[in-house]
């Protein structure tokens, strides 16, 4: 049966006029009140009008009758703003009217949030049906993929990657894929996702009322202390390194808001995702506080005498590790510069017995390595 064929039920019905009772209903394109004079609703969609006794309340225009399980749905079956907004958000609600809207998730309606694939259904009362996927399984399955039916158990599968290696970022680009929630309701796949990416759909929110609260570096550097105070001698230019290496999409889904400071941008590129990120997170402070550390050197003059293909291949092999493609080189392919056998024959050319490249010690004689490894706070 069409969802914009379906009649109200007696629930929807009862929760209608008790509403109305109180107060006129404005919402979503439907426009009603009750004259408890003449015992009359009077409903108002954008294409239609109508004026009818209570007894006859049941029998309104299958597209009248839309707009009021709609507002039934997001009104008495969503728990809260957060969620009602971004329910909506998920189904395009502000793209479409909705008799277009209901048309659409019949079919099913996709987003995607972060790795996550939303699809938003509808049955014949209203009520909107929500699966959640990997987007890797898109085009899966259901048998192929593992049932979960608590949303809480977002929490254990977001804890480890495919590797069975600890993801201590919950937004990095590492979800492993293989499960699927199946059929959850508004409040359940709003606590899904929260647990698989904590906090974004409330900063989302946020962000959308423009009422995101962001803390930029500067902040975030006025309040460490002990061993983390050393970020607040990061030089700025590293400050934006570091974004450039953790905040980029390939290293977390969050899209950086937060900049030096409020008056101060960074030249680094804050992402794409569809969800903000309003402070630095503690991974990039961790990692800034080491890098503090690695800042405060002095530079050094090496000579190294390397064929051309061999600094290409350093080259390359540094690229290869920051952007995890190592894993990817296979190991008969030694013409890859990271290849495992191309990297170890480098070192037995290259490396003398104490680990030198070329020969050429780290440090001159006498020095103090002690002192580039002092952790007090500056």
């Amino acid at each position: 049966m069409s969802t914009i064929e379906s009649e109200l039920s007696a629930t929807q019905l009862a929760a209608f006029k008790d509403h109305l009772t109180e107060e006129p209903i404005e919402y979503d394109g439907l426009t009603a009140n009750y004259d408890a004079d003449k015992d009359i609703y009077h409903i108002e969609t954008p294409d239609r009008k109508t004026s009818v006794a209570a007894d006859e309340l049941s029998t309104v225009a299958a597209e009248q009758a839309a707009y009021l399980t709609n507002w039934y749905f997001y009104t008495q079956q969503v728990g809260g703003e957060i969620a009602r907004a971004f329910c909506r958000w998920l189904e395009l609600a502000d793209e479409r009217p909705i008799p277009d809207r209901y048309a659409a998730l019949e079919n099913g309606v996709d987003r995607e949030w972060g790795q996550l694939r939303i699809t938003t259904t509808i049955s014949d009362n209203g009520s909107r049906r929500y699966e959640i996927r990997h987007i890797d399984d898109s085009d899966a399955t259901a048998n192929t993929l593992t049932t979960h039916t608590d949303p809480l158990d977002a929490r254990d599968i977001g804890t480890l990657d495919a590797d069975g290696r600890y993801r201590p970022l919950r937004t990095a680009p590492s979800l492993k894929p293989g499960w699927l929630f199946a059929d959850l309701t508004a409040n359940e796949v709003y606590e899904a996702i929260e647990a698989f990416y904590p906090a974004t759909i409330v900063n989302w929110h946020r962000e959308q009322r423009g009422e995101l609260d962001v803390d930029h570096w500067r902040d975030e550097q006025d309040r460490q202390s002990g061993i983390y105070n050393l970020i607040t001698v990061l030089p700025d230019e590293a400050v934006d390194w570091a974004a450039a290496a953790c905040c980029d999409d390939s290293q977390c889904l969050k899209r950086r808001e937060w900049e030096l400071s409020e008056e101060e941008s960074l030249t680094a590129e804050g992402g794409d995702g569809v969800f903000p990120c309003r402070e630095p997170c503690s991974m990039v402070v961790a990692a800034g506080r080491e890098w503090a550390k690695l800042e405060r050197e002095d530079t050094q003059t090496y000579e190294f005498e390397l064929t051309p293909s061999e600094k290409e291949q350093i080259e390359a092999t540094i690229d290869a590790v920051a952007d995890g493609t190592v894993d990817e080189i296979r190991e008969a392919d030694v013409s890859e510069a990271a290849n495992r056998y191309r990297v170890r024959y480098l070192r037995e050319k290259r490396f003398d017995e104490a680990g030198n490249l070329a020969g050429t010690p780290t440090h001159p004689e006498g020095h103090d390595e002690h002192a580039d490894s002092d952790d007090t706070d500056a």
